[in-house]
């Protein structure tokens, strides 16, 4: 019997083994996971589960009862050690399985914790569950929390910090929160909303001395500002989890390389989702979005069952701070202009590069978010100046 083993039980895994018993396929499924959940969604992990909105089983894609439903055999709790392409095997534990067709799914790791970060009893990464339950437990009103690290995942945790009353302060490196992925305008109105509800951001500055045996009781900026701490989390990015891909000899750079089926240099070996590197709008990227791990491993699976299209996405992402939304189509990088446009309920920010739109920004403006990603995916041009304009209309454009 044919053997389609899915190394990787998260969003892009779930996704490509439901897709492949929707369309028809009726071999052996397997997916390899190295925690004890079933699949699970984790964008919510910083917000609606460390707030304690909600469950557990609340986070799993599917109850337990569907993945045996559909003869989806679940392997948890363990990690995949080996893979061999030669011999189509890979090593589970101290077990050993065959395959015929294979997908790594392995998703994204956290980067190294700085050095003085490591072996502290208070300080947390918030990549997988495990991570989040140990904060919750210390998640108190009153309590002085510190977040190294100004990204999406570090803004979010000090949104719902803030909500439940601890005390905040973020600590960012680099000159700007959001500095690789939004422009100034965008990052400049996250920080006033955190400004509005407590939250002290600290931009351009980097940490120079700590104070605290087990755990870490202060740190001292290098403008010389001491900030006593009850508990830190460390949101310093992530890496591609590229280890099982390197180690069985599949090409990887900073990311699995894979083609537009997400096929590996590997024979009947695909890649999807955050661990991998693909082909873009004439560049090689890696995307760390939900959207992409679903519709990647839908392609993948459509590739293993010879019906796939080439991916070809216009990606989208999003971020739920305080009462706002922010919502992201498209990609900045490279951008040499910015207009922003205002709403009744929000403002939008949009990107042009060679006066071309390449990406949208939008808090609180779920009309200019749909409008963006229309013309994105329409591929039609738009002179920048019109944007800001009060008779703008770009509903004639996409009629045209």
């Amino acid at each position: 019997m044919e053997h389609v083993a899915i190394v990787g039980a998260g969003q892009a895994g779930a996704a490509l083994a439901i897709c492949l018993r929707k369309n028809g396929y009726d071999g052996q499924i397997t997916i390899y996971g190295n925690e004890n959940d079933p699949p699970y969604q984790r964008p919510p992990l910083s917000k609606k589960y460390l707030s304690g909105e909600w469950d557990r089983e609340r986070l799993w894609l599917r109850p337990l009862e569907f993945w045996q439903e559909q003869g989806i055999w679940l392997r948890l709790g363990r990690a995949v050690q080996k893979l061999s392409p030669a011999d189509r095997s890979l090593v589970w534990g101290d077990e050993t399985y065959s395959w015929t067709k294979l997908a790594l799914t392995t998703g994204a790791r956290p980067r190294p914790l700085p050095e003085e970060f490591q072996n502290r009893t208070n300080v947390f990464e918030l990549r997988n569950l495990a991570d989040v339950d140990k904060l919750r437990a210390t998640f108190s009103p009153g309590a002085r929390l510190l977040i190294v690290g100004g990204g999406y995942i570090g803004l979010e945790t000090a949104a719902v910090a803030a909500q439940v009353g601890l005390r905040v302060d973020v600590i960012e490196r680099a000159p700007r929160v959001l500095e690789r992925v939004a422009c100034v305008e965008t990052a400049d109105a996250i920080c006033e909303l955190h400004k509005q509800n407590g939250v002290a951001i600290h931009e351009g500055r980097s940490v120079v001395g700590t104070e605290g045996s087990e755990a870490l009781r202060a740190v001292t900026l290098d403008n010389g500002v001491r900030l006593e701490c009850d508990l830190v989390v460390v949101g310093v990015g992530v890496l591609p989890d590229t280890r099982l891909a390197g180690a069985a000899g599949m090409c990887c750079d900073t990311g699995i390389v894979v083609d537009q089926f997400g096929r590996t240099s590997a024979p009947d070996i695909w890649a999807a989702g955050d661990c991998t590197r693909l082909p873009l709008l004439g560049a090689s990227v890696t995307l760390e979005s939900v959207q992409n791990a679903i519709d990647q491993a839908e392609t993948v699976a459509y590739d293993m069952l010879g019906t796939a299209q080439p991916y070809e996405p216009v990606p989208w992402f999003w971020s739920d701070q305080y009462n706002t939304k922010l919502q992201i189509v498209g990609l900045s990088r490279g951008y040499d202009r910015v207009v922003s446009r205002a709403s009744e309920k929000g403002h939008s920010n949009w990107y042009f590069r060679n006066n071309r739109l390449i990406a949208v920004d939008a808090l609180n403006d779920g009309r200019a978010y749909m409008l963006g990603k229309k013309l994105l995916e329409a591929g039609k041009e738009i002179n920048p100046d019109l944007i800001s304009r009060p008779d703008f209309d770009p509903m004639a454009l996409l009629r045209a």
